[in-house]
């Protein structure tokens, strides 16, 4: 049975309401750390309250904030030489819209000197941490590119949109497989990491949740942007080329992808519901902006589908399980062997983009 657009709002809510009633947003894991974690939920929770208007979503969403930033804008627990911990700072531009308080706009003026001074490889791709030297992650779109962009196109920085159109450009670049059009979770410059390809830099894997912050991202990147703008244009076309080269992924039976996306098949690869749950995010951003056919809703429904499959119920509210821990890069056997939680914060916030999203189209 198709899931509608009113069931889809309800399930956020549910999502949300759970892990809001479990953790006071002042004690949300990782405690004490402005860190994407936190951000990716609380991004999900921020589209939940765009459709429903609940005061006590926002009200959830500033009191994690400011349990991180005082009142001169100072953001404490973070570490600035990580895209990971830069990526919450996505959440000060509600904020500041709705409040009006200056802090705000402190706090969002440091995050862009960071990102303006992050620290690049020789061809000028971001480095993805400060123990990440000249390492580029598929992630690191995500971390960086909505920031940055909603920065520039909000205060005149020209120079930030075309960063993120650079970067995201180099990544393609960098990772993709010219095959399949999948992209590979990471690149090493130096081609020293155990995982490098000694000739490519390329790791060795498409692993399924790295890919699906690529057009999440990029989709929320160029809807900040003016139609018909050379940037919009790119980022779209290449967010629009991975979204085609995983369609053919997707497991039939399920409606689901895999742990490695291009291993369905092997017995020690697993179906894994937040890659799952950003394709479907993505495809639904593609189609409600023209992007894509409208006829590829079908695959959104049998994603969502899919997904529910791991979605149960107690009496501390909806579970969601089958989603695959934080994970660095590495080689097929240790993706495969990464473990399993349930209501893991990245999985929470990319069900609920995906509710958010796909609501739209239905």
């Amino acid at each position: 049975m198709e899931v509608t657009r009113d069931q889809l709002i309800k399930l956020a809510e549910e999502a949300c309401q759970t892990l809001m009633k479990k953790f006071e947003p002042e004690h949300l894991p990782p405690e004490h750390h402005f860190h994407y974690h936190q951000g990716v939920f609380l991004s999900g929770v921020h589209h939940t309250w765009k459709l429903n208007g609940d005061p006590s979503y926002l009200d959830y969403i500033r009191r994690w904030v400011d349990s991180c930033i005082e009142e001169d804008g100072n953001i404490f627990g973070f570490n600035p030489g990580n895209l990971d911990d830069l990526q919450p700072g996505i959440l000060l531009f509600p904020l500041y819209d709705q409040t009006g308080e200056e802090k705000y706009k402190l706090a969002m003026d440091t995050i862009a000197w960071y990102y303006a001074h992050t620290p690049t490889n020789p061809e000028g791709g971001f480095w993805h941490g400060c123990t990440r030297r000249n390492q580029m992650w598929l992630d690191g779109l995500y971390m960086a590119g909505p920031f940055m962009t909603e920065y520039g196109v909000r205060y005149g920085r020209q120079d930030l949109v075309d960063q993120v159109v650079f970067q995201a450009s180099l990544m393609r670049e960098k990772t993709q497989d010219r095959e399949t059009g999948l992209w590979r979770h990471a690149w090493d410059w130096e081609r020293r990491e155990p995982w490098a390809d000694p000739v490519t830099g390329k790791s060795p894997e498409f692993w399924g949740r790295s890919m699906g912050w690529v057009p999440v991202a990029l989709l929320q990147d160029a809807e900040l942007l003016p139609e018909g703008s050379p940037e919009r244009e790119k980022l779209t076309d290449i967010a629009c080329g991975l979204l085609k080269a995983l369609l053919p992924w997707q497991d039939a039976s399920s409606g689901l992808w895999y742990q490695v996306t291009d291993k369905g098949g092997r017995p020690d690869n697993w179906p894994e519901s937040s890659c799952t749950c950003l394709y479907a995010a993505a495809l639904s951003m593609a189609i409600r902006l023209g992007l894509i056919d409208a006829g590829l809703k079908e695959v959104v429904q049998k994603a969502i589908q899919g997904v529910m499959r791991y979605v149960d119920r107690d009496e501390k509210g909806l579970l969601i399980g089958n989603i695959c821990i934080g994970t660095g890069v590495g080689d097929y056997p240790f993706y495969c062997a990464r473990p399993t939680s349930v209501n893991d914060l990245h999985g929470v916030g990319a069900f609920l983009l995906m509710c958010t999203e796909a609501a739209a189209i239905f």
